[in-house]
């Protein structure tokens, strides 16, 4: 999927660089994996600062939604990917707004509904964005809580955004903001791993050539692919950490058809 992809020329094309701030001269090459030297510095709930940008991935994401020609959009955790993913949405509003208008049955067009546990970081994360950005972004404050699912212990928000995305970014919540416990079993470990299953709640809502992507994350990523009821295309790309899920099913009805046909969506299918 990303074999045509060259990291140094894209981030320049698009100026991801300059949308996440970054001098590429200091940053140095793109493509490597950055790996904090401390086991526990992703996992830790003293964390005060936003973890170091990844700009291998963030270009991923980037390209991921530029080339699925993404119309709607949840993410589920902010962060220097709520800047990525609306400026790539606003890009495809720009390319593909007249083709999407009056043909397509998408009411929350080129729409970013990002799901945050944490007020004052979303407040920061939508304070650093540019000015075009502000009207893509939607920002849902909500809670998280322990629950069940196919009785296995893992998390759900209380509210969740009430759209029909063609796309999802799974990166939260983190381990540490659900709150309760099941029997004593909770997320709230730095050895535990994040364990959502909103996406498993309305699977059956989202549509052929949904596309689901995951930073990391594989433990939930198991958990989605066990207990997932439709057909979808599953790849971990594990040089790059990431895991992608595509609803493969048929199209449901000739408006779908036609969205999917507009994607091109056999070049990821």
């Amino acid at each position: 999927m990303f074999k045509d992809l060259n990291y140094y020329e894209y981030v320049v094309a698009n100026k991801l660089d300059e949308l996440l701030n970054i001098d590429l001269n200091e940053y140095g090459n793109i493509t490597k994996k950055i790996i904090p030297d401390d086991p526990n510095y992703s996992v830790s709930n003293d964390l005060t600062e936003p973890f170091c940008v990844e700009l291998d991935d963030l270009t991923r994401l980037h390209y991921l939604l530029r080339k699925n020609k993404v119309i709607t959009a949840i993410e589920i955790g902010s962060g220097k990917s709520t800047a990525v993913i609306a400026d790539a949405i606003r890009k495809n509003k720009d390319d593909y707004a007249e083709q999407v208008k009056g043909r397509l049955r998408k009411n929350n067009a080129f729409e970013l509904h990002t799901v945050e546990t944490s007020k004052a970081w979303g407040d920061i994360v939508i304070k650093n964005l540019p000015e075009s950005l502000n009207k893509i972004v939607k920002m849902h404050y909500v809670k998280c809580e322990m629950t069940m699912f196919n009785d296995r212990v893992c998390t759900v928000f209380n509210q969740f955004p009430n759209i029909c995305p063609d796309f999802i970014y799974l990166d939260g919540p983190d381990q540490f903001s659900p709150v309760n416990d099941i029997c004593g079993i909770s997320t709230s470990h730095p050895d535990r791993m994040p364990m959502a299953c909103d996406i498993l709640r309305i699977e059956h809502f989202l549509l052929p050539g949904t596309m689901i992507v995951l930073d990391g994350r594989t433990a939930n990523a198991r958990f989605l692919q066990r207990n997932f009821q439709l057909d979808w295309d599953y790849t971990h790309y594990s040089e790059y950490d990431i895991h992608i899920f595509i609803n493969k099913m048929d199209p449901l009805g000739p408006y779908n058809a036609r969205e999917l046909d507009f994607k091109e969506a056999n070049s990821f299918l």
